[in-house]
């Protein structure tokens, strides 16, 4: 795994650089604050088109200042850094609360008044980040957060699950685990390359993109999960041990156990190179702060990994089982709300507020009921398996 890490860390730090950028040849702005006048006179103009009744050209004008600025032009990427995650997705959601009120043909007044809010958080959130003096420990602090914050999941997936292939007696199967990791490293590269150079996928179709690969990874994840909570009991990790299930292990599950490890890396690799670019071309005189935050977050994840993956060996067979399995499942419910909140920014999906909820990312917990309602599905889901398997497993007890 340590080889790993590093080759990966290597790859990364070599393609930052590589990776041709929209931001080398867009206009330059002097201040955030002149980003967002650009933005603001794009959202009024948005308003005055909606007031002439025509709501699809008016959110084609909510879209450019988004993705056209809000996004491409790192005013997102600096808001989470320097402010707050929590901070960055109130905006976001914001952007797609004035869109839907289009969509559904809302009083102007009513639309009005969210531009307006809007306006008031970008211009406070400008004000802050001027005021900010950027310093070397700032820009260190900012790319260790960036890092930290996309890695942490896939660490978490990818360590779980090789510690159960260790307890499980199945350590050659690790090497799937850890190459296709090195796979999705590959494809974040190349996809990192693909969105702002050969194909120029950007603003919703990358959203769409990001939002599709973790839906995905929330069914992969989702059957992971009752694979290992399954030979929790000590009878059933008998069996699989004596080989039983050897045949499904090679075949089937090793698929997708690597390809649960694939998607948990890949789904957020371009965009946090595409971060890492754009950081690199702001930091100036303090460009090797961003490598120290970069080096220092990576650090951090290979720690976690260490924890989960080394120190939970000691643990009881039946406890790191059903401890691991339960990581799973909550990583599967997690990227089944991030998953649907990408289709949204990409205006696949609607948004219906939830003012009583707050984001916590982490967990893919956000505030719209097209979020939870899936969340709360996947839950109900996990539970009925996870009394299945325990029915199922008192029975076998009950025939012997």
């Amino acid at each position: 795994m340590k080889r790993f890490l590093a080759l990966a860390f290597l790859l990364i730090t070599s393609v930052i650089a590589f990776v041709p950028s929209s931001y080398a040849t867009d206009k330059k702005y002097d201040s955030w604050n002149a980003i967002i006048d650009e933005m603001d006179a794009i959202l009024n103009d948005s308003y005055d088109i909606y007031f002439m009744k025509d709501s699809d050209k008016a959110k084609e004008r909510v879209n450019d200042a988004y993705f056209g600025f809000y996004e491409k032009h790192g005013v997102e990427r600096a808001v989470m850094s320097y402010i707050s995650g929590k901070r960055g997705t109130d905006t976001e959601y914001q952007f797609a609360k004035i869109k839907r009120l289009m969509t559904d043909g809302a009083p102007n007044k009513v639309v009005r008044a969210e531009i307006d809010t809007i306006l008031k958080m970008l211009h406070e959130d400008a004000n802050e980040l001027d005021g900010k003096k950027e310093s070397g420990w700032s820009v260190l602090l900012a790319s260790f957060i960036i890092i930290s914050r996309e890695g942490i999941e896939a660490i978490l997936v990818i360590a779980a699950i090789s510690a159960y292939l260790v307890r499980s007696g199945n350590m050659p199967m690790v090497k799937v685990v850890y190459m296709s990791s090195l796979v999705a490293v590959f494809a974040s590269i190349l996809m990192a390359i693909a969105l702002h150079s050969l194909l120029d996928i950007s603003g919703a179709n990358q959203e769409m993109l990001e939002g599709g690969a973790m839906l995905l990874a929330t069914v992969v994840l989702f059957f992971v999960s009752n694979w290992m909570f399954s030979k929790a009991e000590a009878e059933a990790w008998k069996s699989y041990v004596e080989g039983k299930v050897q045949t499904a292990i090679s075949s089937g599950s090793s698929f997708a156990l690597g390809f649960a490890a694939f998607l948990a890396v890949f789904r957020e690799g371009a965009e946090t190179i595409l971060f890492y670019q754009a950081m690199l071309a702001e930091a100036k005189e303090h460009i090797n702060m961003v490598w120290y935050g970069l080096g220092l977050g990576c650090f951090v994840l290979a720690f976690i990994f260490s924890v989960i993956r080394f120190c939970t060996i000691k643990l009881p067979i039946k406890p790191f089982f059903i401890g691991t399995s339960a990581l799973m499942y909550i990583m599967a419910i997690a990227f089944a709300g991030g998953g649907v909140k990408e289709l949204q920014e990409a205006d696949i999906i609607p948004v219906t507020p939830v003012d009583f909820v707050h984001s916590f990312g982490i967990l893919g917990i956000y505030p719209t009921v097209e979020t939870l309602v899936p969340q709360l599905f996947m839950v109900l889901i996990v539970v009925i398996s996870v009394v299945y398997l325990k029915v199922k497993h008192s029975k076998k007890v009950v025939n012997k």
